[in-house]
């Protein structure tokens, strides 16, 4: 029989996710993250597309920064 783990209150802003808008650079928002507490632990890039009569096409990439609350 597993145990299952309890969900704390605290957990649920243990994380948070923070993009790197259009005309703000990787640092601008690594600072932004300090600011608020946060010490990045995983960068993610995902691919943006468009629809064209010929498919889809990649126009662009969204960062996405993960951080982890300081202690």
């Amino acid at each position: 029989m597993r145990k299952r783990k309890e969900k704390h209150s605290d957990s649920l802003f243990l994380k948070k996710q923070f993009t790197v808008g259009d005309h703000e650079s990787l640092a601008q928002c690594l600072d932004r993250m300090k600011r608020e507490g946060y010490l990045p632990v995983r960068r993610i890039e995902k691919p943006v597309f468009r629809e064209t009569p010929s498919g889809p096409e990649c126009i662009g990439r969204q960062c996405i920064l993960e951080g982890k609350r300081m202690p």
